[in-house]
């Protein structure tokens, strides 16, 4: 099993390492022209507050003004995955990826209508008491309004401790009309346990087909994914079906051991920094050579890509759905001395074949909608056609 450090494959910010701290100020002579500017702004900065206090109506206080110069110093960079947290944002965001969450259950993403969407809502969680469905967006969280672009935000503000509530605005839908209404509902946060592994056995033709839904990749993935693999074979399945669809990702080193699992020795995914240098994950020789087949869609994302393109390029597995999501960037956690932290965008990566994941997305092989009312959360595998598309699929390859 391969180890690597913590790095962020996901749409929502989860966990990671890597440390640093800073200072702000110190002697201001014999400075550079960087320098200068540096210092330009500082006074612009002071020259602002003092307007500021001497003609703004309401009252504020000095954090804010800190802390809004430098969350718009990393917003203004343009990528929604850079990012600057305040210590109790941080705090809130600084969850271990171990498959246990403080909050109310839902996965979200931000989607391209630009609000902040629910792609799946946990089995016995406060969210699926309160009636929030998979396809809702949220659009207020306690009455404050966020856009896609302030996703991370937002669940920072959903998150909170157990026994308390979150006031949400959703806006939902209808299926199969443009009709659309919004409504409040108040959502207890609790301790959330999240499995992220689910897995069946469809028999067929005188065939045992394996199903693996891999929900997300926690630290508790790989374990749970070994479990159920090992159970399957233990009945003799003939072929597994992989499903990614709305997966936002995960931690690198969990993807990786399962790509791994089902590859021999050759590339699983490369990395590249903004220096030009590369890094190149691989599998080993040993694989399991089971027949297989993946499933992904439009809301499989990051983690979820590495292992469906990894898969295609290597010949190994036929991608069955519709394009994925196209978030092919890794993201590192800095965890600043004041409490506060950083979220940073350090590199780009790429399918074994070199192809470009980020904003683009990996092609499936076969491609399948959904039908526009089905709910994948029901698992109702006998009336899922993208699921029934790759168990067509892998029954012929294993004839």
């Amino acid at each position: 099993m391969k180890k690597f450090g913590k790095f962020i494959l996901a749409l929502l910010i989860v966990a990671g390492v890597g440390y640093t701290g800073y200072t702000i100020g110190g002697n201001m002579g014999g400075v550079s022209t960087a320098d200068n500017r540096d210092s330009e702004h500082i006074a612009d900065m002071q020259g602002l507050k003092a307007l500021l206090k001497q003609n703004y109506l309401y009252d504020f206080t000095d954090d804010q003004i800190y802390e809004g110069s430098l969350k718009g110093m990393f917003a203004n960079l343009g990528d929604p995955y850079t990012s600057y947290y305040s210590p109790d944002e941080f705090s809130k965001l600084m969850e271990t990826l171990n498959g246990r969450y403080q909050g109310i259950g839902v996965s979200v993403q931000a989607s391209k209508e630009g609000y902040i969407k629910a792609i799946s809502v946990f089995d016995n969680s406060p969210a699926k008491e309160a009636g929030i469905m998979p396809g809702d967006y949220i659009t207020k969280v306690n009455g404050t309004a966020f856009g896609a672009d302030q996703l991370e935000e937002a669940v920072a503000e959903i998150k909170g401790e157990p026994g308390t509530s979150v006031n949400l605005t959703i806006l939902r839908v209808e299926e199969n009309s443009t009709n659309s209404k919004e409504f409040d509902v108040e959502v207890d946060r609790a301790d959330v346990n999240v499995d992220t592994i689910d897995d069946d056995i469809v028999e067929i033709d005188g065939k045992k087909i394996g199903y693996i839904h891999i929900m997300a990749f926690d630290d508790v993935t790989w374990n749970d994914f070994s479990e159920s693999f090992n159970r399957l074979k233990s009945q003799d399945i003939d072929g597994l079906i992989l499903d990614v669809r709305n997966n936002p990702g995960g931690a690198l080193d969990v993807v990786i051991n399962i790509a791994d699992n089902f590859l021999d020795e050759g590339t699983i995914v490369t990395t590249k920094e903004k220096d030009g240098s590369e890094t190149v994950e691989k599998s080993n020789a040993d694989f399991d050579d089971i027949p297989l087949t993946i499933i992904q869609n439009e809301n499989s994302a990051s983690a979820s890509e590495i292992l469906a393109g990894a898969l295609k390029d290597r010949g190994r597995a036929k991608v069955v759905g519709t394009q994925s999501f196209g978030k092919g960037v890794v993201q590192k956690i800095f965890n600043l001395q004041n409490g506060a932290g950083a979220k940073i965008t350090i590199s780009e990566y790429f399918t074994p074949n070199g192809t470009q994941i980020n904003k683009v997305g990996v092609t499936p092989d076969i491609e399948v909608e959904a039908d526009e009312d089905f709910d994948i959360s029901k698992k109702d595998l006998a009336n899922d056609k993208q699921f029934i598309y790759a168990l067509n699929e892998l029954l012929e390859e294993i004839k």
